[in-house]
């Protein structure tokens, strides 16, 4: 359904939750520190066994050229590796590459080379021809969601069978880190051929495991695969991936013993799931953020040029703007998730090199201003609004308490709530007023604001379009100084704040619980659960 007829659909709704969560004030969140990994060290590991996986949500396409899902790469890192990968510190390390690429000509061509004696898990030959076909696949498939990843590459040359070159007029300064990710992802040119857009319904890549089905909704296998460069290093015949949304039931197979691990614990369920034995938790900072979108331009579809929305949201950015200072960020999130998330008002987390004043900068919460604007913009109050959200009982308690929220400043919400993966592809066509969805985060700003604010870009959901936004967002990625790099996207996040297409709401702590049965399991700043060297602890049946 086209967004510009989202208004008028609305009286037609049946699914709409009312009622608001009780926000009130609490103490800052305290400082926690990381834990990325169960350590194997002085513990004896079994060769072999299942290991189960509760997965908060089903994945998109297996794809790493379309899927949008964070939950599709938790299964990737298992069966598709990449030419690069971040460490427990987030450093930027090799993976299918054996070194950090090698820039020449003041930075416009970047070689890269890759590692020898390596198959794909159908046999295929793992060389430059392969790396140049996933890549060139990156970059011009209609409906890619890589290419902006990849700045405005010129070619993709084959230097000889073990070195690759991206080679750009401008400088890129963020492809290795875009290369940590699912750019990076090397898919079998064989299994590319014969599947062509169902890759992945079979997805075939380099890695410690394989593909071997997938039941909508319910589970998705994967097993060792013998060809695997370092199979030496891989203890479990293979895991599962069994699709559990509610946290709940995610807490009581984890309890069970049903499962060995699961991600996005809530924060309402740490203390209670701590206290029983066996169990620990496994705790990162977060590169990315969870917000909320308007559809401000998002009429054909994401990636089709910037379209006229029937809303008063889309019309006046005074109105998102009061929107926003309708939003008590620290009370809101301290109070649905028991501290254990911190309020953002940016795409750059604080803890990084790339912050800066102005990207830390947050707006003030003021529902007086928040009324006045409304005024200013001819609007009666309260003004009516739908907001979709997923159907998870976490995100419904913030969904309820953004309500009460900005009830204060003029605003009375419909949520909508839909389940994840409708509401990805609700976000995708532009069926909606506002969304609440995030993003697991990457260690270079362009990865987290490009695609999301660029003109036409394949995660501009909003769809936003302003000049020197744009423009901005391309000098950043030519700059190569951090300082100068950061104080260009903090320029980007002035103009967000004035016209406020996306705004940031909290930045979480990926919280993955697990048995002690298991060692090897680690999650970093990525978000990303990674399973490819767990195992279970000998003697613990």
């Amino acid at each position: 359904m086209p967004a510009r007829t989202a208004t008028a659909a609305l009286a037609g709704l049946t699914l709409l939750l009312v009622g608001c969560y009780p926000v009130q004030p609490r103490a800052a969140t305290p400082e926690r520190p990381d834990v990325t990994t169960v350590s194997a060290e002085g513990t004896s590991v079994e060769d072999g066994g299942d290991l189960v996986m509760g997965l908060s949500a089903d994945p998109d396409q297996l794809d790493p050229t379309t899927s949008s899902s964070l939950y599709t790469r938790y299964v990737m890192s298992s069966i598709c590796e990449k030419l690069y990968d971040i460490d427990a510190e987030g450093e930027l390390v090799p993976q299918l590459a054996t070194a950090l690429p090698e820039l020449r000509d003041d930075g416009r061509t970047v070689r890269i080379p890759l590692r020898t004696g390596v198959e794909f898990a159908d046999g295929t030959p793992f060389d430059a021809a392969a790396v140049r076909t996933s890549l060139e696949r990156h970059l011009t498939k209609e409906d890619s969601a890589r290419a902006a990843e990849m700045g405005p590459v010129k070619e993709v040359a084959m230097v000889d069978d073990r070195t690759v070159e991206l080679r750009y007029d401008q400088p890129f300064g963020p492809i290795t880190a875009s290369l940590a990710d699912r750019a990076g992802m090397i898919m079998s040119p064989t299994a590319l051929e014969e599947l062509g857009d169902d890759f992945g319904n079979a997805p075939v890549c380099v890695g410690p495991f394989r593909f071997v089905e997938r039941v909508p909704a319910t589970e998705i296998r994967v097993e060792r695969d013998p060809r695997y460069y370092a199979a030496d290093e891989v203890r479990l015949d293979s895991i599962t991936y069994r699709i559990m949304t509610d946290a709940n039931i995610r807490a009581a197979n984890l309890r069970s013993g049903d499962v060995q691990v699961v991600d996005s614990v809530s924060p309402t369920s740490i203390e209670s799931l701590l206290r029983e034995p066996g169990i620990g938790l496994l705790q990162t900072g977060s590169l990315g953020y969870q917000g909320i979108t308007f559809n401000v331009g998002n009429a054909d579809g994401v990636g089709e040029p910037p379209g006229e929305v029937d809303s008063p949201l889309a019309d006046d950015r005074r109105v998102r703007q009061a929107f926003e200072l309708s939003l008590d960020r620290a009370a809101l999130v301290n109070s649905v998730f028991d501290n254990w998330f911190q309020p953002a008002c940016s795409p750059i987390s604080p803890e990084t090199s790339f912050a800066t004043k102005a990207s830390n900068a947050c707006p003030p919460y003021d529902p007086e201003r928040s009324l006045e604007l409304l005024e200013e913009a001819g609007l009666e109050t309260p003004v009516q609004l739908s907001m979709k959200v997923s159907n998870t009982p976490d995100t419904l308690r913030l969904a309820q308490a953004i309500q009460g929220s900005v009830a204060k400043g003029g605003f009375e919400i419909e949520i909508e709530p839909v389940e994840y993966t409708t509401l990805l592809d609700a976000q995708t066509r532009g069926d909606f007023q506002l969304l609440q969805l995030g993003w697991s985060g990457r260690i270079d700003p362009h990865g987290n604001m490009y695609s999301f604010l660029a003109t036409g870009q394949s995660s501009n959901y909003s769809g936003y379009s302003d000049p020197t936004v744009d423009r901005l967002l391309k000098k950043a990625a030519r700059q190569v100084g951090t300082a100068e790099r950061a104080e260009t996207y903090g320029e980007v996040v002035r103009l967000v704040h004035r016209d406020d297409p996306l705004i940031y709401l909290y930045r979480q702590r990926n919280l993955t619980a697990y048995s002690e049965d298991v060692v090897g399991v680690s999650t970093y700043a990525d978000g990303v659960v990674r399973l490819s060297r767990a195992g279970f602890v000998e003697g613990d049946d």
